[in-house]
């Protein structure tokens, strides 16, 4: 491969625990762990630079990864007070014209899940407009105090939302399931079923079971059989991501995903992160959990391609998933493992296996 031809990854450092995480899956994703040729790209996007630059740093890692296509971020604080700096993410999904969020909750060897769920469940969330970004105000109106809000979402969105879980459905043998509340609302809500609809017609070897919202989150507790795919609205899936992966007993045990479409409906620019935040209580202790960072990467690798980069994301997951079933889990799932042994383990157990593989003839 030459160096042209070898990826780059848009590296997007954060704050506290976020950067401690990051730290131990780069450790991951060295090419001498994977196998797998590749350079990275590093942007600090801790809070003390966002404000120094006033985000410029953020608008440069997004034009970074619209360059080179493939992203990897920290946990990053956001301020709450009104005129700082914001949010980064926000920034990024503009930017980088991100229109889908990719969360999946799995069971995880030896944790105890919710409500009996066994198979896969992929929420695929709207990443922008709707209830984020909307125009607020109040007004006085007859010694009353009225709040209002005008939301938007774009038929483009939708149909990204709708044809990538379509996709990802035909592609992992799950069900569509779920959808927005567009009995009430049909013609804002109802934007995302018609496209739902539309995409249902496309790939009509894919299941469909339309849901309202409402009754997704309900029947959600009984569903332990089929792997599902949730197309959401961008409120929704906000709300239904989190609920999901805690259904699978912790939120450390999944990826998050932003996705970036051509006018074909292929990923351009992914970004890989974990769904969690900055932990603030467990900085400096060595004993966060790593999973969620280091199934970033292996997201990651998963969305390069190359007959490399599959067998190191395949790689990665197989040695994380055995070695928690081994005992190997930091306290948070209920063992006695720091980030820094937990990490060690998956680098040990994802460069046997590449070597064993290697030795079968790959």
């Amino acid at each position: 491969m030459s160096p042209s031809q070898i990826p780059t990854i848009v590296v997007m450092q954060g704050d506290q625990t976020g950067q401690e995480l990051l730290d131990e899956a780069l450790r991951v994703m060295q090419p001498e762990v994977t196998r797998t040729p590749l350079t990275f790209e590093v942007y600090d996007l801790s809070l003390d630079h966002r404000r120094a630059t006033q985000n410029q740093v953020v608008l440069d890692a997004a034009a970074a990864m619209c360059r080179t296509g493939y992203g990897l971020k920290a946990a990053t604080i956001t301020p709450e007070q009104s005129g700082d700096v914001g949010s980064p993410n926000a920034i990024l999904r503009q930017a980088v014209d991100g229109e889908v969020i990719v969360r999946t909750g799995r069971r995880i060897p030896g944790v105890r899940p919710v409500g009996g769920v066994f198979s896969p469940i992929t929420v695929v969330r709207m990443a922008v407009d709707d209830a984020y970004g909307a125009k607020e105000w109040r007004v006085d109106e007859n010694g009353e105090e009225w709040a209002y809000r005008t939301e938007k979402i774009s038929r483009s969105t939708c149909r990204a939302v709708a044809e990538y879980s379509f996709y990802r459905a035909s592609t992992t043998d799950a069900k569509v399931f779920g959808g927005p509340k567009y009995t009430v609302s049909p013609v804002y809500e109802g934007m995302l079923k018609e496209e739902m609809d539309a995409a249902a017609a496309r790939y009509p070897h894919v299941r469909y079971e339309p849901q309202l919202i409402d009754a997704t989150y309900a029947l959600l507790l009984i569903q332990d059989g089929d792997p599902l795919v949730i197309p959401t609205l961008n409120r929704d899936g906000d709300c239904m991501s989190d609920l999901v992966l805690q259904m699978f007993g912790t939120i450390a045990g999944a990826e998050s995903l932003l996705l970036a479409f051509d006018e074909n409906f292929q990923v351009k620019t992914v970004m890989a992160e974990a769904p969690h935040g900055t932990a603030p209580s467990l900085q400096g202790k060595n004993i966060a959990n790593p999973m969620a960072m280091i199934l970033a990467c292996a997201a990651l690798l998963k969305e390069i391609d190359s007959k490399e980069s599959n067998l190191a994301a395949r790689a990665i997951r197989e040695a994380m998933m055995e070695a928690v079933h081994e005992g190997v889990r930091t306290p948070d799932i209920g063992g006695h493992t720091t980030t820094s042994e937990f990490t060690d383990q998956v680098i040990e157990r994802t460069q046997r296996k590449l070597d064993v593989w290697a030795s079968l003839g790959g």
